[in-house]
């Protein structure tokens, strides 16, 4: 198991974390700080300044669940993580990871009153045993604006603790009693096993009657999707995309969706890629739409939106799936694409 302590610089995460470490049975502290230590002496510069945040490089993001993999399977018991996380895309991407090799989070948040919160990064900068570097103050103030905006997902999906008041030590004991009584509840995200080989997929484009497409959030990855998931062993690809519609949003679609590309998506370590199908779904009534009902461990939201607005919400060879789905629709004829692009 995981307990993962959030919260913005300056929160007392990893004094808290030091301290959780003892208090929980076979408790492990690891910091994914280490991570990008190391990722900043082993990649090149060049790359390195392509990145504000080491956060936003895919390898980072990757190498902390597969170190906190590993750590797992080396020692058991509890990885106690002070890490702060405060865009939503790379805490589903990472906790989706985790969750697909079977790994329960317990996610927290330490949320002290902002005035405490500056006046101790004001502090740590006159207590730490060696002198600190005042860019890492200004840093941490540079996050409070980017924590404050991140609150209403973080709030809704970790247990919160005001630390405002208390000692480390304290906060470590409140932490261990929500963790014993379930009060910090196991991340309600769905468990997606991870390919092992390249796999079938088949989406489903649905329309409202501004023909804008349906686009679901998943909590489990980042970025917008289709409705739609992995074909299972021996079924047809267009009876799992009606199969995932159902599952998804609660709707039955009356007949099998007619197919608008087939996408080949080619293995980029460490995904294996596959066949991506996009099938259309047809156009939603106005009461279809207000029937539309989200599994809350799957999909946190739905939405119709533009063709411009989608660019801004998929992923890029997503997006381009997308694109050539609409004009296959226009043409009336299904088109075959490679990685995202029509092959000459």
């Amino acid at each position: 198991m995981i307990v993962w302590i959030n919260g913005t610089f300056g929160a007392g995460k990893t004094s808290t974390a030091r301290e959780l470490a003892g208090l929980l049975p076979d408790g492990t502290l690891y910091d994914p700080e280490l991570i990008g230590d190391a990722l900043r002496r082993l990649l090149p510069h060049k790359r390195l300044a392509e990145v504000c945040d080491y956060q936003d490089l895919p390898s980072w993001r990757r190498l902390v669940v597969d170190a906190a993999a590993a750590m797992l399977a080396e020692l058991g018991g509890v990885l106690v993580v002070p890490m702060t996380l405060l865009r939503q895309e790379y805490r589903d991407e990472i906790f989706g990871a985790l969750a697909a090799r079977r790994i329960p989070v317990r996610h927290v948040l330490l949320a002290p009153a902002e005035t405490i919160l500056r006046e101790r990064i004001a502090r740590r900068q006159e207590t730490e045993p060696e002198p600190a570097d005042p860019r890492d103050r200004t840093w941490a103030y540079d996050h409070i604006p980017l924590y404050r905006q991140a609150l209403g997902w973080l709030t809704a999906d970790a247990h919160v603790i005001d630390n405002g008041p208390l000692t480390a030590r304290e906060t470590a004991e409140r932490i261990a009693e929500a963790v014993r009584t379930d009060a910090a509840g196991i991340c309600d995200i769905v468990q997606t096993p991870e390919p092992t080989r390249e796999t079938v997929a088949a989406g489903v484009l649905l329309f409202d009657d501004q023909d804008r497409v349906l686009l679901v959030d998943p909590t489990y990855k980042p970025g917008w999707e289709f409705p739609g998931g992995v074909v299972e062993a021996g079924e047809a690809p267009a009876c799992a995309g009606v199969r995932e519609v159902a599952e998804e949003l609660g709707l039955t679609l009356e007949q099998v969706p007619g197919l608008l590309v087939v996408d080949w998506e080619p293995p980029r370590s460490p995904a294996y890629g596959g066949l991506r199908l996009l099938f259309d779904g047809g156009r939603l009534t106005r009461e279809d739409a207000e029937r539309l009902r989200l599994p809350g461990p799957e999909l946190r939201a739905w939405r119709f939106v533009t063709e411009t607005e989608a660019a801004g919400l998929l992923p890029p060879q997503r997006y381009e799936r997308l694109r050539w789905a609409l004009r296959a629709r226009e043409r009336g004829h299904p088109l075959y694409l490679e990685a995202g692009r029509p092959t000459p």
